[in-house]
């Protein structure tokens, strides 16, 4: 499994977290000329940009850490440009998810953390 798809496979198991937490899917691999943003939930009064990390462990630093502030700026950005093309009146938060899989998508039982306001505009 390749690097994009290993991403594209905690991106699912990410989301699946979320619904199980009772989100509602809004989008998915948002893409703007300002960044990505990988997935857009609803949880009562926000509108939640989210942004997976997944990894084999956290040896070298949490997956959070690889959310700098020019990331930061770039999902900021894209949903600025998301939200100016539609109508939600829902407070907008930005999440980190960071899922952990030693074994990849062979992972039985990823550890997940999800980081409520990660990060502020």
């Amino acid at each position: 499994m390749n690097t994009i798809q290993h991403g594209k496979w905690g991106e699912e198991i990410a989301l699946k977290h979320l619904i199980g937490r009772g989100y509602c899917l809004v989008a998915q691999g948002v893409r703007s000329r300002f960044g990505e943003i990988d997935l857009i939930v609803k949880d009562k009064n926000f509108i939640v940009f989210v942004e997976v990390k997944t990894r084999k462990n956290r040896d070298f630093a949490h997956a959070r850490e690889y959310v700098g502030k020019l990331k930061q700026r770039k999902i900021i950005a894209t949903a600025s440009y998301w939200l100016s093309k539609r109508s939600y009146k829902l407070q907008p938060r930005f999440d980190v998810i960071e899922v952990y899989a030693p074994d990849g998508a062979e992972t039985k039982d990823p550890e997940i953390i999800h980081i409520d306001n990660a990060f502020e505009v």
